[in-house]
């Protein structure tokens, strides 16, 4: 156990789901022999190690039992069955003030939380200067925490738990709260962890942070350890799992040839496989629809995830019920706030269609390298065109699905310039 921070031997976590409160007072009163309720399994038989120094993330979808793990490491869980040890002293940062008492103010609330970790009021009077400079929310810290925005409370929070000189740093999510400079502060500060040999262990949907900081990554999909390895063939598993195409046997990427088409023998639509918009606009003139589409990546896997600097495609399929001569295919990026990005269209790209014929499809793809900042934006597909000098639009889908470009690089504004930096004495 010395070379080892964390072990989790075969932990299971079971919940009974009553139909109704009576039934849950009937079996703990054993008036009856009936099962009234349904079995949830959180966790099932789950073995971690975690060795001392490493940083290691958890990923998976929601549901799949990240947090419950854990909070079963840090005991504010027991688990149903299965062994847990922890060599070394944790700070947990697992729900946003978990341990705040909302009447109390920042200051007060920076003692409560030191002392149930266990430290003495003298040992956290030498840390105070840190973790109020750390959070910086200035006179706040003297105003009652039920005050606080989620931001604030992040803040501090996060600046208790790495100011205390913990072990083992645990994280749940923590940091998709706050703007980015206090994000970056909290990074710096997981780099001069790692290089003072502290155990990081952290559950993010920042999967570029995750390919970034993690030494390895465990990836849980329905309360199993589904795998366990590098961080980026954790994230293309993880990937698969996201639009239903885990094997669940390997962690091999089974990959079409570029130019194969991504369906199969059932006729299964490609948008399927895609996370969708459930709120996506359609319109057009309807002389022409676009009945399907997808996002690929390199390796011809159906995704919404794409790793910045990797090949992509994204694919849709046209039918028409007109005559349409020299139909245009396009593609726009947008970001969350609706601003247009980048796109292009067989126009621009010079290629020409010519005459297609009532009841006949085409299926377009667009290639393109991932240069964009990393983050999450969303994809535009239309089919239009021009009769008579008139442009017409025939079937347009805005903002049809997410796509999630995944960078371990921070850059200003949308573009990377891929810029190559010498320094040198002058």
């Amino acid at each position: 156990m010395e070379d080892y921070a964390i072990r989790v031997a075969d932990v299971t976590k079971l919940y009974k789901l009553y139909n109704k409160p009576s039934d849950r007072l009937k079996e703990s009163l054993k008036l009856t022999r009936k099962k009234n309720y349904q079995e949830h399994y959180a966790l099932r038989n789950v073995s971690i190690d975690i060795r001392r120094g490493e940083t290691v993330g958890i990923i998976g979808t929601n549901g799949s039992g990240k947090s419950t793990l854990l909070k079963i490491i840090t005991g504010v869980l027991n688990q149903t069955s299965g062994d847990v040890q922890v060599n070394g002293r944790i700070s947990a940062l697992l729900e946003l003030g978990a341990g705040f008492n909302g009447e109390y103010t920042g200051i007060e609330n920076v003692y409560l939380n030191g002392t149930m970790i266990g430290f003495t009021r003298e040992e956290i009077d030498e840390r105070l200067e840190d973790i109020l400079e750390f959070a910086d929310i200035g006179d706040f810290v003297y105003q009652p925490v039920k005050t606080y925005s989620s931001g604030m409370f992040v803040r501090l929070a996060f600046a208790v738990a790495i100011n205390i000189d913990p072990e083992i740093l645990i994280v749940d999510e923590a940091l998709s709260v706050g703007d980015v400079f206090f994000q970056a502060k909290c990074f710096h500060k997981f780099e001069e962890f790692k290089k003072q040999g502290k155990t990081i262990v952290f559950v993010s949907h920042d999967l570029g942070s995750v390919n970034k900081y993690c030494d390895r990554v465990i990836l849980l999909n329905r309360g199993v350890k589904r795998a366990e390895g590098d961080p980026k063939e954790m994230i293309d598993l993880y990937k698969k799992i996201m639009v239903n195409q885990d094997d669940g046997e390997d962690t091999q990427d089974t990959a079409a040839p570029e130019e194969e088409e991504p369906e199969d023998d059932t006729g299964v639509l490609w948008k399927s496989r895609m996370v969708e918009n459930p709120s996506c606009s359609r319109y057009g003139t309807g002389e022409a629809d676009i009945i399907d589409y997808c996002i690929m990546d390199a390796k011809g896997n159906i995704t919404n995830m794409i790793s910045k600097g990797d090949t992509f495609t994204i694919r849709m399929k046209v039918r028409f019920h007109q005559d349409i001569r020299g139909p245009i295919m396009a593609y726009t990026i947008r970001d969350r706030h609706g601003t247009e990005i980048t796109g292009t269209n067989t126009m621009y790209e010079g290629l020409d269609l010519g005459l297609v014929k009532k009841g006949s499809t085409r299926v377009v793809s667009f290639t393109q390298k991932m240069e964009l900042k990393g983050g999450e934006y969303l994809v535009c597909l239309g089919c239009t065109g021009f009769v008579n000098g008139k442009f017409d639009v025939y079937c347009r889908l805005y903002e049809v699905c997410v796509l999630q470009n995944i960078s371990d690089k921070n850059i200003v504004g949308y573009y990377d310039m891929e810029s190559r930096v010498k320094v040198k004495e002058g």
